[in-house]
């Protein structure tokens, strides 16, 4: 019978990724950033960075690495590569935005650190698409989801490059790019090609089969599927192509970026009819926090792809703008990495401890090792601040923006002491909990963690979940 180590080094890209985003609330708390300061200067960019590569690209690279190989029934390729591309990936956020910082003139360094930082994410995110992509490929046929997580790693691999000539035009060492303008034109196709293919696209498809496992529901029709991976694929080929276009001597205007936009917002709209299909069709009438702490995700994201392309359209200011992208990485990327950290981390650390003793003596269930209803109260919370700081944004209220985000670090704070939680085995009774040599470590798997025989790394078996 096939099996797969748990993957190591998942719970450091997680508390990495975790520490990151509340770094980014607590400066933004402070007053860094947007609106206080313009969505182009170096303080916002410090802002979004952490939270773009920081918070999001680092959850959602721990989460693939433990995903994967479940996806395709195949161990992770070149597991090694897991810590030093997690090494990399953040000493070149921390040279990026302290790159930034030396632009806003907050510390006095050479720029020539912004373009190292842009080198040392690009090669972070290579070996992890090393690693992923390697993978993917041992299963043939290649699957209909999969061909989502390739799509997405397609778009990481063209954010990572132009970011990488981003930071050495902004250094003053972008001679080699001639008379190019990859900056500002450029900028709209590199976000569209990081929220929208590398963080959404992925986010989309690994939520199909996730949710599949975690609600008992029947598998989404690949018909229904389909449309949802074309209209991306078209709307990301697109942005890709505006990126590029400058090479080609071609200007790409407003309409390029809409028609782009456009294409994204329609496979977001068919992907959130399928979800929400499957809430309808699931077996598991009684939801567990990770699919109702999801259900805000999921209305914010119809909230933002609705108003979106209108804002566009009707050509409205940066706060509407600002207001509705915020949403969207706050509302729906972010509360749902939140809510789904709760149920991998939970499920991790049962496999790691539980999963052997099963048909030894008496093993709690998934579930009992969170705190409900307390991680319920500590969501609502940061819903309550992603609300509100959506709403100061739209109408240009800096100090209730930064009230706003007070709310949602206080939110974002007590979840993450509950996951600390559920790795120390908190909620379960003393005399229940093996000794202490044999307790899951906070940050890493242990090296010679397997699963048991009756864990397949195709379909999990339900744990008592």
């Amino acid at each position: 019978m096939p099996m797969a180590s748990l993957s190591r080094w998942t719970m450091s890209y997680f508390a990495a990724a975790l520490a990151l985003l509340l770094a980014a609330e607590a400066l933004a708390v402070a007053g860094i950033g947007y609106p206080a300061a313009g969505l182009g200067e170096p303080a916002t960019l410090v802002l979004v960075h952490l939270v773009a590569v920081g918070w999001l690209s680092l959850a959602m690279a721990g989460a693939l690495l433990q995903f994967v190989p479940v996806l395709v029934s195949r161990p992770l390729a070149f597991p090694s590569l897991a810590l030093p591309a997690l090494t990399a990936l953040i000493a070149g956020l921390l040279l990026l935005t302290a790159g930034f910082a030396t632009l806003g003139g907050w510390i006095d360094a050479p720029l020539d650190i912004l373009p190292l930082g842009g080198a040392s994410l690009l090669s972070g995110f290579a070996l992890l698409g090393l690693m992923l992509v390697a993978t993917l490929l041992t299963a043939r046929p290649i699957a209909l989801f999969t061909r989502f997580v390739l799509v997405g790693l397609a778009c990481l691999a063209a954010t990572a490059l132009s970011g990488a000539a981003f930071s050495a035009l902004l250094s003053g060492r972008g001679g080699w790019l001639g008379t190019i303008a990859l900056l500002p034109e450029g900028l709209p196709f590199h976000a569209l090609l990081g929220l929208g293919g590398w963080l959404g696209l992925i986010a989309f498809g690994v939520s199909y089969r996730l949710f599949v496992m975690f609600m008992m529901a029947p598998e989404p029709p690949a018909r229904d599927v389909r449309p949802v991976l074309l209209l991306a694929s078209l709307g990301l080929g697109l942005a890709f192509a505006g990126l590029a276009a400058p090479f080609a001597g071609i200007e790409p205007g407003a309409s390029w970026v809409a028609t782009a936009l456009a294409l994204l917002v329609l496979a977001g709209l068919l992907y959130g009819r399928g979800i929400l299909a499957l809430y309808s069709a699931r077996r598991r009438k009684a939801l567990e926090i990770n699919m109702l702490a999801s259900i805000p995700a999921f209305a914010a994201l119809g909230l933002g792809l609705a108003l979106l392309p209108v804002a566009v359209i009707a050509r409205a200011g940066d706060g509407s703008i600002a207001a509705l992208v915020f949403l969207l990485a706050f509302g729906w990327l972010g509360g749902l990495t939140l809510a789904q950290l709760v149920k991998i981390v939970s499920f991790v650390t049962w496999l790691e401890t539980y999963a052997s003793r099963l048909g030894r003596g008496p093993a709690p269930r998934v579930g009992d090792l969170v705190a409900m209803p307390r991680t319920g109260w500590w969501f609502l919370l940061y819903y309550a601040g992603v609300a509100f700081g959506t709403a100061a944004l739209a109408i240009g209220a800096t100090g209730g923006f930064r009230l706003s985000m007070a709310v949602c670090l206080a939110g974002t704070i007590g979840i993450a002491a509950e996951l600390i939680r559920i790795r120390r085995l908190s909620q379960i009774k003393a005399a229940d909990r093996p000794p202490a040599h044999e307790r899951p470590r906070l940050f890493a798997a242990r090296a010679e963690e397997r699963r048991p025989d009756h864990v397949h790394t195709g379909t999990i078996a339900h744990p008592r979940a």
